[in-house]
């Protein structure tokens, strides 16, 4: 099989982007300068992009695996769509705990979630329709012998031929997107992901121990109600969804939101919520306080909004709306708190009056439940002065309004 990755899965390709990665100096931004060292050095010019498109893909990867990625390979929509190294450990912990020994990694990619299988002592059998995403897979996992990797499709694939490969867990990752050679564009719905989210749930007639990594924007009822559902974000950023069935998930059927940020992981779940298909509870709504809070967004996909406020005694800004708001809101890592300093209609012109009042240098913008771009209306307003505030555009008390704020530290 040959594929686009050959030249730096082989000599000398191989071996010239190892020894580049043992240079101290190397600044792999330079890329003129590192093409024109190689070409000097007689590198075919095919070898020579091939081994900076892979420096840059490292660099690019380090946010999500860290020193690992210095020796591991990639496509760009591979790394795209790779889970992280820190989500990918809590995936394997869950096999692990499961009792599973040999995991079939279905739409594998470049081998993100089967490194953390492998890593845990679990035998992988991965798989992937692309030649490109199947050839980065196979050399990240070099290092496991109990690691397979198969090019196939899953859609054509015979559960009963895992069964004898010893696989007795299965991790899908159906395909969401149609990739970059078709616009790389979303497939909107569970039923339109390849395979369908229904398809994949009918392997548990088969394999017991199943997860399904999901999009964060599946609907609640599309899932099973045994299951566990849980909605992960990293430093702020929702990264994924995922389905677990009873075997691997020791929390019981519901819902979740994990928060992994500066090193920590913060779980939120609702006892109320026994299902992971349960209809979202709707928090109470009050009158704007001292202090506003914005959940994280794996809290708000999970529909746990309502678990927070009450834990926060706190209530919404307005209905629907994912403002929370008190006058003595706690610290909590499910939220970014801030300061309310003013409330101004949502016109630039009285935006612009409040942060002339306070000597606003910049301006962050923040906005749910109207329809205003927030780059336009940053772009409109005049900054003249040195503090920092956060412009939220949102509904208070039934109209559009701007609630001027800061940013509490703790």
């Amino acid at each position: 099989m040959t594929t686009r990755l050959d030249p730096v899965l082989t000599s000398p390709g191989r071996e010239l982007l190892a020894s580049l990665e043992t240079l101290p100096d190397l600044d792999h931004r330079d890329s003129a300068r590192l093409d024109a060292a190689m070409r000097h050095q007689g590198v075919d010019a095919s070898v020579a992009a091939a081994v900076l498109t892979q420096l840059d893909l490292r660099d690019r990867a380090e946010s999500k695996f860290g020193r690992f990625a210095r020796s591991m390979v990639f496509t760009r929509d591979g790394l795209e769509q790779a889970t992280r190294l820190a989500v990918g450990a809590r995936h394997a912990e869950r096999f692990r705990r499961g009792g599973a020994t040999r995991v079939a990694d279905l739409g594998c990619g470049i081998g993100g979630d089967a490194l953390a299988l492998a890593g845990l002592g679990l035998g992988v059998v991965a798989l992937d329709i692309d030649e490109d995403t199947a050839a980065a897979a196979a050399e990240n996992l070099r290092a496991f012998p109990d690691a397979e990797v198969i090019l196939g499709d899953v859609e054509d694939l015979d559960l009963t031929d895992l069964k004898e490969l010893g696989v007795d867990a299965v991790f899908a990752d159906p395909a969401r997107r149609t990739g970059t050679a078709g616009g790389s564009a979303r497939r909107l719905g569970p039923e339109q992901w390849s395979p369908p989210l229904p398809t994949v749930l009918s392997w548990r007639a088969t394999f017991e121990r199943l997860g399904v990594k999901m999009a964060p924007g599946v609907p609640h009822a599309a899932l099973p109600g045994d299951c566990h559902a849980q909605w992960t974000s990293v430093d702020g950023d929702l990264v994924e969804a995922a389905l677990w069935t009873p075997p691997l998930a020791p929390e019981g059927p519901g819902r979740s939101a994990l928060v992994l940020r500066g090193g920590g992981a913060h779980t939120l779940t609702d006892p109320t919520t026994g299902s992971a298909s349960a209809p979202v509870r709707q928090a109470s709504v009050g009158p704007l306080g001292a202090l506003v809070a914005e959940p994280d967004p794996a809290v708000i996909r999970s529909g746990l909004v309502a678990r927070l406020a009450e834990d926060l005694g706190a209530h919404l800004v307005s209905p629907s709306i994912a403002w929370l708001t008190g006058d003595d809101l706690p610290a909590t890592p499910f939220a970014a708190r801030f300061e309310v300093i003013d409330v101004v209609a949502l016109r630039p012109k009285a935006v612009q009056g409040a942060l002339d009042r306070l000597d606003v240098g910049s301006v962050e913008v923040k906005k749910r439940g109207v329809d205003l771009d927030p780059e336009a209306l940053r772009r409109s307003l005049r900054l003249r002065g040195s503090g920092a505030v956060t412009v939220i555009a949102t509904r208070v008390e039934g109209r559009h309004r701007a609630i001027i704020a800061r940013r509490c530290q703790t």
